[in-house]
């Protein structure tokens, strides 16, 4: 049974009332500053107010009372904060009687007046992709350009701890019910263009993003496809030999019977009960996955209810009063707890007690209930979450495992029951090019883990170009799910495609799962401190132009900039370009370590031109990126034996990677790495794990060092390392002048001592390789011989001054030749050209 027990408001860290001293009340209004920039109104023709929970708002008291003055003048009800005036003549809201002003806001409009539209507000996200090809309109976020936003609540419905329901008793203890009567009930966000604050005071108002159990951050394999268990069991196997990992196995519709049902009974649709011709035995399969270190979710459209065919229907017809001879359907009812409770006891805790891990919540079929104004999307993923989250003693609940679903958004507050499944994406470049761009606005309403098709799932075309660039995309997304359709010519698996496309493809894909330490670490960032993994950049220039006009660029963490190539590439560069803004200061190439400066305040416009293998992924100056090196087994997700820690010169840097038992106890392990990047010497210290649980992480680690963007001082003398200060001993290193990167490989070191590499003086920025770089272009152009050395001695004469100089060639050469020489020749240093 069900324990009541988690479903609690506390549990659910639900504190619905605001505090008393930051209201302001009349018979029928109600205004709570819940802080100076986060305002409730409230218009009840009753009198009568919500201090409820609802659907979206769990805490409304967030422990501090804003500093604020009420004036009554002429009638009108002034109220003043650090943050906005607001003005209000106690009538029923019109958009002449209340009307607030944000302050510090260099816009026209940033005077807000109830009822207006939201024009520039700078979205949210949308519930799916499904039937869309390319951009789609978003519902409205916390963040506007105008420095307000309204997030409207009138309509949902409560949260209330209720022992019964229509009668029957209620054993989740807490239940969503109507409001007893209706009132406008409207947050206004009045945060100017402090983004990322309005978005973490609105995930305070609606609940936290929770963490993410760590085998989500490794790639997941998904395919609408009628598998059988030899079929699946041999794919996993040839991805195992072919040293591509993956942890989450994500099998659709057809482990259930689909079109052996009955036409009486209607579609397959929906369903329990599994195809024994396809797994004869569902037991064995789902424990030979996890003896491959992957997880499982089963894909379920529950709509249809239980009807007489499944293996469970008996149980469920008795669980609902209904005699199993007549047949009759158990229909789903997501109002009646007594349903839910079955549903969940009856149907989905035997197929976990097998080994199923999680579930794919493929709710396609309306928003309407028996219950006004709930839709079953959300209760799936409300009831779903909670339930994931119960330690009642059962097998199921003893898999020391955090709670998970894997289902559509449902409205503000759908953060609190992550994954997000963002539906079926068309096989297109459209599609492509709005996924970065739909990632990244979703988190202006805090929804930062969405799940995407990697790869296109339908309709659309082959295009062997859009499937690697899809897979680079699917490495730098806050989940990597590759997925397709049922069709034999749609195959993701890399070994379908050309060898530089499969190239491209396995290295992302490896990249993907090497990234874990970081991801992870960005886990508990948005956990803990309200900091989604993908976010715009004008969260952190809001005051630059320049930071509103690349949507398909974003932020990836702490310490990523990722700008994916979205268009087709130009033949006669063999190259894709994305267009790119470079915020000020000193950046690096992620792979190449090339290095580019950019203007101070305005940062620098650019095309960034990349091969089929490349991707434009930049680090800031100083930054740490720890990545987990190849283990065995291939798919293990355990705090990692071996580590490498990228690293990038230029200014000192920190990271603090945090790594933990998965377990609710979500006891922390932090391991503090600080570069330092000084005249005298540059070190870089890996500090002790500190850990109350000793045993959570290895003993003993192997840790590899590179540092990439860096000129080759091998020569000078060698690298050094120390342990807690103590004598030091020389080292392994080398260096790599493709990537201008110096490698140090350090013996097996215990974790709970600090680790000091001591480099020999300052590390000096390479000079980017400009002539090679330049000639690379040439040599693949797909241009005349003739025209080759025409541009090429060009441009070893002229140096930086050579565009004007490459337009006079006759015959002219294509645009992209020229802008891809340009962007090398407007990298930070560009020392003078010498021919080859």
């Amino acid at each position: 049974m069900v324990d009541a027990r988690q479903f609690s408001l506390r549990s659910q860290g639900i504190q619905p009332h605001m505090d008393t001293r930051a209201v302001i009340q009349g018979e029928h209004w109600r205004i709570g500053l819940i802080t100076d920039a986060l305002v409730r109104f409230e218009w009840s023709d009753s009198g009568v107010f919500v201090d409820d929970a609802t659907q979206m708002t769990m805490v409304r008291d967030f422990n501090e009372v804003p500093q604020y003055t009420v004036q009554d003048r002429d009638g009108w009800l002034e109220i003043d904060t650090a943050s906005v005036h607001i003005s209000y003549n106690r009538g029923p809201f019109s958009k002449e009687g209340l009307y607030a002003t944000v302050k510090q806001v260099p816009s026209g409009n940033n005077t807000w007046h109830y009822g207006d539209e939201q024009r520039g507000n700078l979205g949210g996200t949308a519930r799916t992709l499904d039937n869309a090809n390319g951009r789609i309109p978003l519902e409205v976020g916390v963040n506007s350009r105008d420095g307000w936003a309204i997030i409207d609540d009138s309509d949902a419905n409560l949260i209330r701890e209720v022992p019964a329901v229509h009668g029957a008793p209620n054993p989740f203890g807490t239940w969503v019910v109507p409001k007893d009567t209706h009132t406008t009930d409207i947050y206004l966000f009045a945060y100017g263009h402090r983004y990322r604050e309005a978005v973490r005071d609105f995930m305070r108002l609606t609940g936290a993003t929770p963490l993410l159990p760590r085998f989500a951050f490794g790639n997941w394999w998904s395919r609408f496809h009628r598998y059988t268990e030899s079929e699946y069991c041999a794919l996993i196997e040839r991805f195992e030999s072919e040293r591509i990992p993956f942890t989450t196995a994500v099998i659709d519709m057809d482990w259930h019977l689909v079109d052996d049902v009955d036409r009486q009974y209607g579609t397959g649709w929906t369903g329990y009960t599994w195809n024994r011709n396809f797994f004869p035995n569902p037991r064995r399969f789902l424990a030979w996955l996890h003896e491959h270190g992957m997880r499982v979710t089963l894909n379920i459209h529950p709509k249809d209810g239980i009807r007489a065919y499944e293996d469970q229907y008996e149980t469920m017809a008795q669980a609902m009063g209904i005699d199993p001879s007549t047949g009759e359907a158990v229909q789903f009812d997501l109002t009646s707890p007594r349903f839910m409770e079955a549903y969940f006891d009856r149907l989905h805790h035997p197929l976990e007690d097998e080994g199923v891990d999680f579930w794919w919540i493929d709710w396609q079929q309306g928003g309407v209930t028996r219950q006004p104004g709930l839709d079953p999307l959300w209760g799936l993923n409300h009831l779903h979450y909670l339930e994931s989250a119960r330690q009642d003693g059962s097998s199921y609940a003893e898999r020391n495992r955090r709670p998970l679903t894997f289902s559509r958004y449902a409205g503000p507050g759908s953060h609190r029951y992550p994954i997000g499944f963002s539906g079926d994406t068309h096989m297109t470049w459209e599609s492509l090019r709005f996924q970065p761009e739909f990632t990244a606005t979703a988190a202006n309403i805090g929804y930062g883990w969405w799940s995407h098709d990697i790869g296109g799932h339908m309709l659309g075309y082959r295009d062997e170009e859009l499937e690697a660039r899809w897979y680079q995309l699917g490495t730098f997304s806050p989940i990597n799910r590759l997925h397709s359709t049922d069709s034999p010519f749609s195959g993701k698996e890399p070994w379908n495609f050309r060898l530089e496309t499969e190239s491209a493809m396995v290295h992302a894909l490896r990249l993907r799962h090497a990234l874990i330490p970081y991801l992870y670490t960005m886990n508990w960032r948005s956990a803990r401190d309200s900091e989604p993994l993908v976010q715009p950049l004008y969260w952190h220039y809001p005051q630059l132009d320049e930071a509103y006009q690349f949507p398909d660029e974003f932020l990836f963490g702490s310490e990523l900039l990722v700008a994916p190539i979205v268009t087709p590439g130009e033949r006669c560069v063999q190259m894709g370009k994305a267009d790119v803004w470079l915020p000020q200061g000193m950046w690096f190439d992620f792979f190449t370590g090339r290095h580019y400066v950019s203007e101070p305040v305005s940062g620098r416009r650019m095309e960034v031109w990349r091969p089929l293998d490349g991707m434009p992924v930049f680090v800031h100056a100083g930054a740490i990126v720890p990545l987990q090196t190849e283990s065995e087994p291939l798919n293990s997700v355990m705090n990692p034996q071996s580590l490498q820690i990228m690293l990038f010169p230029g200014a000192d840097g920190s990271f603090t990677m945090i790594e933990d038992d998965g377990a609710e106890e979500k006891v922390a392990i932090t391991a503090c790495t600080t570069f330092t990047f000084d005249e005298r010497r540059s070190e870089l210290v890996i500090g002790a794990v500190k850990t109350e649980k000793p045993q959570v992480v290895p003993q003993t680690r192997q840790w590899t060092v590179t540092v990439r963007g860096v000129a080759d001082c091998l020569d000078e003398d060698s690298v050094t390392v120390r342990m807690d200060g103590g004598e030091p001993f020389a080292v392994e290193a080398s260096y790599d002048p493709a990537t201008l990167a110096i490698t140090i490989a350090l013996p097996e070191l215990p974790v709970d001592r600090a680790i000091t590499v001591e480099f020999p003086g300052r590390l000096g920025i390479a000079q980017n390789p400009t002539e090679r770089d330049i000639y690379t272009i040439f040599r693949d152009a797909q241009i005349s011989d003739d025209a080759k050395r025409k541009s090429y001695g060009m441009v070893c004469e002229l140096g930086v001054n050579a565009h004007a100089a490459l337009n006079t060639i006759n015959p002219p050469l294509p645009t992209p030749v020229i802008h891809a020489v340009d962007e090398v020749l407007a990298r930070g240093y560009s020392p003078q050209i010498s021919s080859i």
